[in-house]
């Protein structure tokens, strides 16, 4: 079968209308002050063909700023760029400092052209901080926010961020933030160390004023490749962004990631919570899963591993994959400030065909919540276009609270690992929901078809209804080989047809 993973060790590394008292600092990027996507990609293969040159370094009393000092400084709501009367968006800017070290310039397109935003300390407020005179007039920004009316229309609601590195963020309706995705990712999980492109370079279209779509370019950088993004954003129920890549390099990196995504477990219920902590479960995504060329769709757990460790499942036609969070039940969690619970599924999409190739999962111990730990990526398998020559694809990603289309069967609902009756074995149990197995009566002859890894013995297994989910419940207990991790997959069928997805997961000896 397809999606069949191996497991390697991993050391990781009411706003009002915008007006500036300073005029925007008239820049043209290109040519004629016109611009489009191709510019952006023109701009890119002309940066890959020099040698690549770090970004200037900010002053060490923003690269040394504590967390709550930086939280106080504030970009001001009304000098909002856009929102308002002229438009549904906005768009608002951030600070360097803290982990952001990068500095970032920042274009509008309009009917005028092409003008870049100065920076000035006139646009925040700084709190108790001391240091506002010191910081040199033309420091740049981190990054921005997109803003719209998300979940009111007479309130403008942060919908987007792009702050550090190729990181971005989006939420749909009624969510908070919480995973990431990246506009590219290289060489992760290699002894080499991993390598973090840079968005170092933002053109922001103005939207005409009834607009529900907003769109934006990038310029990325690093040391080995550089290249053009466009983001075109339809905020929502589901907030969509279609993304548009070209890449360049300047030499051939070892491991390249494709629409890589950043999530944080720290623990759920497969497992006892860390001694000493109250709330239930803590986490922004629960699980990976992906959708095969040959229909079938995968589901793995996630988990907080006491070993470093890396899951690559090998793919041919990826219909999609991303990082979820199904469990959507406040009880779970308990916490008023983090809301894990309004946390958003993100779902890759591609477009196209990208061929063979694997969707890899890194998994990294976490000794608190505070650090992201998990890291989904696509990594092609076929040979890529000679160097000089651009690498193109795209993309879409859905941000939302939802399954994912297209998902036609049963789902898993929870995962729970303990200990079994014999000595070393292990017990499992999963619970599998959905219309079609609660339309199925009790008597009903479900199969749970379980498969493991080398090595490991599967010595008890059986499935029931579970009146409670209206689901079914399947428990089977294994002994695990000492000393190493076991592979294991189950799924429920009827008339030796899959009901539900297959569950995919690797049992350590803790």
């Amino acid at each position: 079968m397809l999606l069949q993973p191996t497991s390697i060790l991993y050391l990781r590394m009411s706003i009002l209308k915008f007006f500036f008292i300073l005029t925007l600092g008239a820049q043209p990027a290109f040519a004629n002050n016109r611009f489009d996507y191709q510019h952006v990609v023109s701009a890119a293969q002309k940066l890959a063909a020099a040698p690549y040159a770090a970004p200037p370094r900010i002053p060490d009393f923003l690269r040394n700023i504590s967390y709550d000092a930086f939280r106080d400084i504030r970009f001001k709501p009304e000098r909002t760029l856009w929102a308002g009367p002229t438009s549904r968006f906005g768009v608002q800017l951030i600070h360097l400092g803290l982990y952001f070290h990068n500095p970032v310039a920042i274009n509008i397109v309009d009917a005028k052209g092409i003008q870049r935003l100065p920076f000035s300390t006139d646009l925040f407020t700084y709190g108790r901080n001391t240091f506002k005179d010191q910081i040199p007039p033309n420091l740049g920004f981190a990054g921005l926010r997109i803003t719209y009316p998300l979940n009111n229309l007479n309130e403008q609601n942060h919908v987007l961020v792009f702050a550090g590195a190729s990181y971005f963020r989006g939420v749909a309706r009624n969510q908070v933030f919480g995973l990431s995705a990246r506009g590219l990712a290289i060489d992760t999980g290699l002894p080499t160390g991993e390598e973090f492109p840079y968005f170092r370079e933002f053109w922001v279209e103005k939207p005409d004023p009834k607009a529900r779509r907003m769109r934006l370019h990038a310029l990325l950088d690093s040391e080995s490749v550089t290249g053009a993004y466009r983001f075109d954003v339809y905020p929502g129920d589901q907030t969509i962004i279609d993304v548009t890549v070209t890449l360049f390099e300047r030499k051939r990196p070892k491991l390249m990631g494709w629409a890589p995504l950043t999530s944080m477990f720290y623990y759920g219920e497969s497992k006892a919570r860390p001694a000493g902590h109250w709330r239930p479960e803590v986490h922004d995504s629960d699980g990976l899963l992906l959708w095969s060329g040959t229909g079938e769709w995968l589901w793995r757990p996630l988990t907080n591993p006491e070993r470093l460790l890396i899951n690559s499942f090998e793919v041919e036609g990826l219909k999609g994959f991303g990082l979820l969070q199904r469990d959507r039940d406040f009880a779970h969690y308990e916490d008023l400030e983090a809301r894990y619970d309004l946390r958003p599924n993100a779902w890759i999409v591609p477009k196209g065909d990208w061929g063979k190739g694997e969707v890899r999962l890194v998994q990294i111990p976490a000794k608190n919540e505070i650090n992201d730990n998990i890291v989904a990526f696509w990594t092609p398998r076929g040979p890529l276009p000679p160097s000089g020559k651009p690498i193109e694809f795209s993309y879409r990603i859905y941000f939302h609270s939802r399954e994912p289309g297209g998902l036609d069967r049963g789902r898993t609902l929870a995962t729970w690992v303990g200990d079994g009756e014999e000595k070393g074995s292990k017990r499992v149990i999963i619970d599998f929901a959905g219309r079609s197995l609660a339309a199925l009566p009790e008597n009903a002859p479900i199969q749970g078809i379980v498969t493991i890894g080398t090595d490991g013995k599967l010595i008890q297994q059986n499935v029931q209804k579970n009146p409670v989910t209206g689901g079914w419940r399947l428990a089977f207990q294994v002994i695990p080989p000492k000393g190493k991790p076991l592979e294991l997959r189950a799924f429920l069928q009827h008339d030796k047809v899959a009901l539900t997805e297959t569950w995919s997961y690797i049992l350590t000896e803790t």
